[in-house]
């Protein structure tokens, strides 16, 4: 049974620039207990996905479309009626975690005052509650720290702190954007291996938000690739991984550091091996939003662009479960992890 269907969803901006179309056409679903990755470069328009979910857009955006959360669609809900929602059934990891945490108010005063909102808790009830929250994800001496302020904290320690917060109420669903972004490589694999015993404790479903496709791999079942608001591709991961069948997909894979590219680049450079002889890139940029192309808005990027690329495509079903959003036949595709010659 899916929890959340999005049908159309569009997010416009009013600037004094023109208007900016930051969303177009998003359609996916997502199940209960289940995962999905949405991914894409700066501006591809994945925060807003969100925020227009959680009714947080700023004052000068709207949605269209339909979001249904349980049956209901969010989108025509009142700020009341989101306020209820928020934070009980639905929540969200923020990028920065210092910037989601009150600095004057102690960890314990922020993660009690969720319950006593939410669930109508007393005070020594949420108390209790956040101590075992914070025990779950794993932050020793949780009574003690719950004294402490955020700036007593590690990073990863602070990002854990949000995500207690975020599933005190235990929500059915879960928005975590970009929560892995400003931590290092080891407490980037603690946070997300933390999400993971988070989803099958509370079959939570899971919008994981984020520009590494890497990731993905790691937490999501399906994954959505944007790009300049709309969508290029989606797909159960493991199919999207294992045969891209998007030129920007297949350029956000190759931008990936491997060890077996790593090893073929020094082949065929005499260098070292294990050492990477070039990263790879999209050339370009993403385009302004105010300023997209006329047909499919990667075309000034894309190496395997032709005259049809001039219109707009279409998002089709190409497989079971599978849509993308590209002229192209996929045979006609270059294939940028072909094995490298060695001269």
């Amino acid at each position: 049974m899916n929890l959340l269907e999005v049908s159309n969803l569009n997010v416009r901006f009013q600037t004094p620039e023109g208007e900016v179309a930051a969303v177009s056409d998003l359609s996916f679903t997502l199940a209960s207990g289940a995962s999905i990755g949405i991914v894409g470069e700066s501006g591809s328009g994945k925060t807003q996905t969100a925020y227009a979910l959680m009714g947080l857009l700023a004052k000068n955006g709207r949605a269209s479309g339909e979001v249904r959360y349980d049956g209901v669609n969010l989108l025509t809900l009142s700020e009341a009626e989101l306020n209820r929602r928020r934070g009980a059934e639905i929540a969200m990891i923020y990028q920065d975690p210092m910037t989601s945490l009150n600095p004057y108010l102690t960890v314990g005063d922020q993660l009690t005052e969720v319950l006593q909102f939410h669930k109508a808790m007393d005070k020594r009830a949420a108390f209790a509650e956040s101590v075992r929250m914070l025990d779950a994800v794993r932050i020793a001496d949780a009574n003690k720290r719950m004294g402490l302020y955020p700036h007593e904290f590690s990073g990863g320690m602070r990002q854990r702190v949000v995500i207690a917060m975020a599933l005190l109420c235990r929500p059915k669903l879960l928005i975590a954007d970009e929560p892995t972004t400003a931590l290092d490589v080891t407490v980037q694999a603690q946070i997300l291996a933390l999400l993971q015993d988070l989803r099958r404790e509370f079959s939570t479903s899971i919008i994981l938000i984020t520009h590494d496709l890497g990731v993905v791999a790691g937490v999501c079942d399906s994954v959505l690739v944007m790009y300049a608001g709309r969508v290029m591709e989606y797909g159960d991961a493991q199919s999207v991984f294992h045969d891209a069948a998007h030129p920007y997909t297949r350029g956000l894979l190759h931008a990936l550091p491997r060890l077996d590219r790593a090893h073929a680049d020094a082949a065929t450079t005499g260098g070292t091996t294990g050492v990477t002889a070039r990263l790879n890139t999209i050339p370009g940029n993403p385009p302004n939003l105010l300023e997209l192309p006329s047909g499919c808005p990667f075309v000034p990027r894309c190496i395997d662009r032709n005259s049809a690329c001039l219109s707009p495509p279409k998002l089709e079903n190409f497989a079971p479960g599978r849509q993308r959003a590209c002229h192209r036949l996929i045979d006609e595709l270059t294939d940028l992890d072909a094995p490298l010659g060695v001269g």
